[in-house]
């Protein structure tokens, strides 16, 4: 019983202690608790101080800017007030002028009035005076009649027969001269602007033949270019379309044939086999096929550089390789698409000479005889096929008309149409441009004779100047001189109508008589 109760002390007195230890514990740490919120306390009031008194000084500072601010507004105030007084005595002189110039103008008004009023009246005046004129001249012309028994209109046609009549050779005299007058100006200037255009372009006179020559390594290539019984030749000339000419000529064959483009491309794929050393007509079937093709794109190429030379863009590719085509086409010798290029510059030159459009001059006499490049493969005239290759590419109309008029098919009806025209004529009439065949040659002087001779009246007839010149003798007894000048005009006239020519044909008709006498 007694150690329960021993326990039960000890029990008690520990819990004693422990509690005292807790509490001293807590005591001391409220107490160090506490001290640093008094510290924070007064940190904070010595702020709360600091900040008083800079509130303090900033109301000082407001209140010397609010005294400094009410004595500069009061300074500008009397400024404003002696500005405003500066001002309105400014407007009150001005308001006086404006016064005074408003008076001074009432009396220009005034004065302007009074004038008017004077002028209206002095119309008036004029007026009657008019009226009373015609009248007394109606009177007049009256009283004039009635003596002449004629009216007024009578007395002018009757007049006007008079002069006519007194006067009509002399008048017929003075057109005559201004007539001719004109003539010798007109030729001049045309023969001057023709002359700059020609000598302003010049181009080479070289002219294109039938004929190819190809240049072989050695005569034993022949007999390979042959073949057995002739094969390769045979298939060569049916995949080009031309003839191979092999002679005694050393060192050479002769391509010939007439259109240009398949010679050339004979010529290459000849140079091509020679070069490879197989020449058998699989290989020249595989040859000439890509050859064509090459041609092709040069004739692209040929087109590009036409048009880019003559300053012409947006034309498609289909259009512009049919222009490189003229590049393997030629007429008497001449290579079109040269003569085109030729014919284009020089028509520039004439355009800006006489004021037309040299844009459509250009365009026209590049695609002038663009129907040539299709000729053999369309039916109808050049010109027709060139009409509609320009209408199918949308050609302006006023170049269409040119490709349609340059050789008079129809009638010229601009001005850029007849320079295409004379263009065309001076680059194919230039010597060296063209040539033809002898039998050619002599075939169009018959031609010339001919139709000059089947005029009656004509004895004799002679075609000279290469074909550019037709002197006519005529019978005196037949033929007058009124019946002599309606010859000539009508020679000229059959010859333009039924004869093609390069250039322009003088005709002379002449009629000599002579009488002779003898004395014995």
């Amino acid at each position: 019983m007694d150690q329960q109760y021993i326990i039960v002390f000890l029990g008690m007195s520990a819990g004693v202690v422990l509690g005292l230890l807790v509490g001293f514990f807590w005591f001391s740490k409220g107490k160090k608790l506490s001290d640093k919120i008094q510290q924070q306390i007064t940190d904070k009031e010595r702020e709360l101080h600091k900040v008083e008194g800079k509130v303090a000084e900033a109301m000082s500072k407001v209140r010397s800017a609010e005294a400094e601010a009410r004595a500069s507004s009061k300074e500008i105030i009397s400024e404003a007030k002696l500005q405003a007084g500066e001002i309105e005595g400014k407007l009150e002189q001005q308001a006086g002028r404006l016064e005074e110039k408003e008076k001074q103008l009432t009396e220009k008004v005034q004065e302007v009035e009074r004038q008017r009023a004077a002028i209206s009246q002095k119309e008036e005046e004029v007026g009657e005076l008019k009226k009373e004129l015609t009248d007394a001249s109606s009177k007049h012309r009256e009283a004039l009649e009635t003596v002449a028994k004629l009216t007024q209109e009578e007395a002018k046609e009757q007049l006007k027969e008079e002069i006519e009549t007194e006067f009509s050779e002399y008048f017929a005299g003075q057109i005559k001269l201004k007539e001719e007058g004109m003539e010798e100006v007109l030729e001049e200037k045309a023969k001057n602007i023709m002359a700059e255009a020609m000598q302003r372009y010049a181009a080479e006179v070289a002219s294109e033949s039938t004929s190819t020559i190809v240049q072989l390594p050695s005569d034993d290539i022949k007999g390979k270019i042959i073949g057995k019984e002739g094969r390769n030749i045979s298939a060569f000339e049916a995949a080009t379309g031309v003839d191979i000419i092999i002679d005694d000529t050393p060192g050479a064959i002769i391509i010939s044939g007439y259109d240009l483009a398949r010679r050339y491309v004979a010529k290459l794929s000849m140079e091509k086999l020679i070069k490879d050393g197989r020449i058998q007509p699989a290989r020249i079937e595989e040859v000439v096929e890509k050859m064509k093709k090459e041609v092709g794109k040069m004739m692209m190429e040929f087109g590009k550089r036409a048009t880019e030379e003559l300053g012409i863009t947006g034309y498609p590719p289909e259009l512009l390789k049919i222009i490189g085509r003229l590049r393997f086409r030629t007429s008497y010798g001449q290579n079109i698409l040269k003569h085109s290029v030729e014919m284009a510059n020089i028509g520039r030159v004439m355009a800006e000479e006489i004021g037309a459009d040299p844009q459509i001059v250009v365009e026209g006499c590049l695609l002038h005889d663009i129907g040539k490049a299709l000729d053999h493969e369309v039916s109808g005239t050049h010109v027709e096929i060139g009409v509609e290759i320009c209408k199918k590419f949308k050609i302006s109309d006023e170049v269409l008309h040119c490709v349609a008029a340059h050789h008079e098919d129809i009638p010229i009806a601009s001005a850029e149409a007849f320079v295409v025209a004379a263009a065309d004529a001076i680059s194919g009439a230039r010597p060296g441009a063209r040539r033809e065949s002898i039998e050619a040659y002599i075939k169009r002087l018959k031609e010339l004779e001919e139709t000059a001779k089947s005029f009656e009246g004509v004895h004799r007839a002679f075609a000279i100047s290469a074909g550019r010149e037709i002197r006519v003798y005529v019978d005196t007894e037949k033929i007058n001189d009124l019946e002599q000048e309606k010859l000539a005009k009508n020679i000229a006239e059959k010859i333009e109508n039924e004869l093609t020519y390069p250039g322009v044909i003088k005709v002379n008709v002449i009629r000599e008589r002579r009488v002779v006498h003898q004395a014995t």
